[in-house]
């Protein structure tokens, strides 16, 4: 298809065009283009016929009120993301040249991950002003699919990814308990057995989540079922339900992060838990790493761990490795 294109012309696009072109393409939507751009939708709009007209072909389509990119769209995309991804870089490594670290960090996270990846680029910024970072918090799903696409420099998440070409490395350890309210019957007790846990009533998170995959494995493999009560879209809000009394949850410890004084929410010592999952970081194989994610992933796979067990230390009822 890129063959079809009238190369003579194409090159007459300006860079700022193509810049347009991407995050249209990216966001499938004139408007939210138009305000990551800090333009009007107008001028946005003209950009793309102009390129269109370049181009010789047409690059969006609109079907009812949703825009879908035609065939010389995606191709299109394919290359302009090459040359801003080489931009990019060709920046970062000049900035290195001169003993700077200094481009922008695109980094995509699991849903759970938003609770310790905000305090691990705190550190970082301060270390390395000169790098802008834009962190996408999203599903397993969505973050796939930008994985797929290569929409990022990063990723981080909680299960590894199925049947995708890419290179991953855990760097932090994840361990999943079981929440109950401050004043559950259960809380205080030791040794809890997965069966008696199993009858309470269950808030889970909404099907394809990685915590709630972890959750169900973990008791079909004790040959129980869950007594399945709600499910709800977010952490926050399953905390919520949980310290309302209305059932018991398993989450990552990471999301206790901000509950240290345990005046709602309470770790249950029940066996088998702690579940020992990992994070992973990623990237599509074959991917050249920037300098600046190269740096952050030298950063992350030193002071995650550190970081970690200085927020972890002294939560209520989180017991240590040596007591499992």
């Amino acid at each position: 298809m890129i063959d079809s294109f009238n190369k003579s012309k194409i090159k007459n696009a300006t860079l700022r065009q193509l810049q347009i072109f991407e995050v249209v393409a990216r966001n499938l939507s004139y408007t939210r283009a138009a305000e990551e751009l800090y333009l009007t939708q107008p001028t946005v709009s003209i950009q793309l016929k102009q390129l269109a007209d370049i181009v010789g072909m047409p690059l969006l389509e609109q079907v009812g009120k949703r825009i879908f990119l035609t065939n010389a769209g995606q191709e299109l995309l394919k290359v302009v993301r090459t040359v801003l991804d080489e931009l990019s870089r060709f920046e970062m490594t000049i900035s290195d040249m001169k003993g700077v670290k200094a481009g922008k960090l695109r980094i995509a996270v699991i849903t759970t991950a938003k609770y310790f990846v905000p305090r691990l680029l705190g550190p970082f910024c301060e270390r390395f002003p000169g790098i802008d970072i834009a962190l996408k918090v999203t599903n397993r799903e969505r973050l796939l699919q930008r994985l797929e696409n290569n929409e990022d420099d990063l990723y981080i998440l909680g299960q590894l990814p199925e049947h995708m070409d890419v290179w991953v490395e855990p760097f932090l350890e994840n361990p999943m308990v079981v929440l109950a309210s401050h004043n559950h019957p259960l809380v205080g007790q030791h040794n809890i057995s997965a069966a008696r846990i199993a009858q309470e009533p269950f808030l889970m998170r909404e099907s394809g989540s990685g915590t709630r995959l972890s959750t169900e494995n973990f008791f079909k493999d004790h040959g129980l079922t869950i007594n399945f009560r709600m499910e709800l879209g977010s952490n926050e809000a399953i905390k919520q339900a949980v310290a309302g009394g209305l059932g018991i949850t398993v989450l990552s410890a990471h999301t206790l992060a901000l509950e240290k004084s345990g005046d709602e929410l309470a770790i249950l010592d029940v066996e088998g838990f702690p579940i020992r999952r990992q994070w992973y970081v990623a990237y599509a194989t074959g991917k050249q790493l920037s300098v600046v994610a190269k740096t952050f992933l030298e950063f992350l796979q030193k002071e995650s761990k550190p970081m970690a067990e200085r927020y972890m230390q002294g939560l209520p009822g989180f017991p240590s490795r040596e007591n499992k």
